[in-house]
C-alpha cells in the first residue's frame, strides 16, 4: 500500500486532514445547506401563506418587511416577530 512507504508523522497528517474533510462533508456542509433554504423560504414569504413561529403560533402574512414579518394569527390579532422565529407549518413545505 501506498501509506505503508509514508512516515509516521505523515501518516497522522494525513489522517486528519481526512477526519476534517469527513466533518465538513457531513456536518457543516448539510446545515449550511439547510441554513440557505431556510433564508430564502423566509424571503420568499408573501401575503397570505401560512407560517408557524418558533413558539407555536399559525397565522397567515400580512407583511414582510425587512428584518421582520407581521403575522395575524385571528381576524384583527397581528404580531411582528423576527424573520428568523418563522418557519413553514410541519407537513406542508413543498420539496
Amino acid at each position: 500500500m501506498i501509506l505503508l512507504d509514508i512516515s509516521n508523522g505523515w501518516k497522522t497528517i494525513i489522517m486528519i486532514i481526512a477526519m476534517i474533510a469527513v466533518m465538513y462533508l457531513f456536518l457543516i456542509k448539510p446545515q449550511r445547506d439547510q441554513q440557505k433554504k431556510d433564508a430564502a423560504y423566509r424571503d420568499g414569504l408573501k401575503k397570505g401563506d401560512s407560517v408557524m413561529t418558533a413558539g407555536g403560533i399559525h397565522g397567515s402574512v400580512v407583511s414582510n418587511e425587512t428584518g421582520h414579518i407581521v403575522i395575524e394569527v385571528a381576524p384583527g390579532v397581528r404580531i411582528k416577530v423576527g424573520k428568523s422565529n418563522v418557519m413553514p407549518i410541519p407537513g406542508t413545505e413543498t420539496k
